[in-house]
């Protein structure tokens, strides 16, 4: 069941990141960037926390962690993105 949870904020997290630098992904790309963001979360909360925090996923910190991992995530996505040319 937690493997489920963990899926749907994954998700869930990982639309918000994406609508809010502007992409419009579908669902299995936002639970890939969410479950991703988690672990990017997971790793910068270590940083500047200094805390081992495993189950970041299932806390408020845990998820506003794994948006700013998620965003990271997005936002190095936008980066690596071609230019797309306009064509009239």
């Amino acid at each position: 069941m937690s493997i489920l949870v963990a899926i749907i904020l994954g998700g869930l997290v990982g639309y918000v990141a994406a609508r809010l630098l502007g992409r419009n992904e579908g669902v299995l790309a936002s639970i890939i960037i969410g479950i991703i963001g988690s672990f990017i979360g997971s790793f910068v909360s270590r940083l500047f926390t200094g805390g081992d925090q495993s189950l970041l996923a299932f806390s408020v910190s845990g998820l506003f962690w794994s948006l700013i991992g998620s965003l990271v995530l997005v936002a190095i996505l936008n980066a690596l993105r071609k230019p797309r040319r306009n064509v009239i």
